[in-house]
């Protein structure tokens, strides 16, 4: 092998016949570049996937804080805001053709946007009932268990093989999300009555579930279908499966009769209708920044190594909400966000180890093809 290729990291399941392989996977294996060149994009990628993320989640908080009463309106949000991308992908650095790329077959590639599109449809629905009747830093704090659930679909979908380091990080997140829901009675928001408060838990977590399913999803299609190692392949992942979740919530929101209630909403609106157009489009804007640096993080390295990043926006969050919405930090809270950080911080190690191996392992292939 050459020094220009990378060996493709693979990883097997449990029992597989393999004495030394690595841990971690990669989404695909990339022809060797410049070093500070890769990091220097994945760090503009994850920049975006935690700042957008951060940025939606309190502009979502602030549309119900000040009259927003829809959650088809919120869901909608969450996957309309596709058409920003569209100068960059109709570059003609983006669009040309990558000669050593196969393309699937369409009928295959219909059905993948169309999975992943519903599949992100009923995240974001599951998120604006959370958003809704939860504190934004509850709803930050309980999606740090997302890294747990896509682990678990990794494993399937992936092959990943679960380490000592994994196992920590899974069980520290596990226990973080059962204190909130121990702590639930002390921070319920007004007018929320306990019902919908405990609405709004089962709904996070259900949410947190079918994201980290979505990503695990993500990378598979990468892996076995798209196979392609352009950002064209990234951006048509987010456009395709945007647009389709954007039909499935729209249908929803004209089904609900929301689109009737759209004029009071906005002359209702504490801050005025003008901020209620404004906080509606940055509102997309963020979750789409937010959902493009977390695809090309998948793409980039693995679905999990991109919901380690998304948990880098845990101390963030709920210090955000703190200053914006005055949300209360008492001490399981508080106690719950060590601990998540903690889990993530257990699962970035893991990266650390698998990346020195693969590393060393570079190193020996280069060695024996040079003699």
């Amino acid at each position: 092998m050459s020094e220009a290729e990378a060996p493709q990291l693979q990883i097997h399941l449990l029992g597989s016949d393999s004495n030394s392989e690595p841990i971690s996977q990669r989404t695909m294996s990339k022809p060797a570049e410049n070093y500070m060149t890769k990091w220097l994009r994945i760090a503009a990628y994850a920049v975006s996937a935690v700042c957008g993320g951060t940025a939606a989640l309190l502009l979502t908080r602030l549309y119900y804080e000040k009259g927003g009463s829809s959650k088809w309106v919120a869901t909608s949000l969450q996957v309309v805001g596709f058409p920003i991308l569209l100068p960059c992908y109709l570059h003609k650095s983006i669009t040309s053709p990558n000669p050593n790329t196969t393309k699937p077959a369409l009928p295959v590639l219909v059905l993948v946007y169309v999975y992943l599109g519903l599949l992100i449809a009923a995240n974001a629905f599951l998120y604006s009932v959370g958003l809704e009747y939860l504190p934004v830093s509850t709803v930050s704090l309980i999606s740090a268990s997302q890294l747990a659930f896509n682990a678990f679909f990794s494993y399937f979908l992936n092959s990943q093989k679960f380490t000592p380091f994994i196992v920590n990080s899974l069980l520290l997140l596990t226990i973080s999300s059962v204190l909130l829901v121990a702590n639930k009675g002390n921070e319920r928001p007004n007018g929320v009555s306990e019902g919908k408060y405990i609405l709004g838990f089962v709904c996070t977590g259900l949410g947190t579930a079918t994201y980290g399913l979505s990503l695990a999803s993500q990378q598979l299609v990468f892996r076995k279908f798209i196979k392609s190692e352009s950002l064209k392949a990234v951006m048509d992942l987010v456009i395709y499966q945007s647009l389709v979740a954007s039909v499935a919530t729209s249908v929803g929101f004209f089904a609900s009769g929301d689109w009737k209630l759209l004029g009071n909403e906005m002359n209702t609106y504490t801050l005025g209708s003008v901020s209620y157009v404004m906080t509606l489009v940055w509102t997309a804007i963020a979750w789409q920044v937010s959902i493009f640096g977390g695809v090309a993080l998948v793409f980039e390295l693995s679905a999990l190594f991109a919901n380690v990043i998304g948990g880098l926006g845990l101390p963030i969050n709920p210090i955000a909400a703190m200053v914006v919405f005055h949300d209360k930090m008492n001490g399981v809270k508080g106690i719950s966000m060590v601990l998540a950080i903690c889990g993530v911080a257990s699962y970035a190690y893991q990266q650390y180890i698998d990346d020195q191996t693969l590393i060393a392992e570079n190193r020996v292939e280069s060695e024996v093809a040079e003699d």
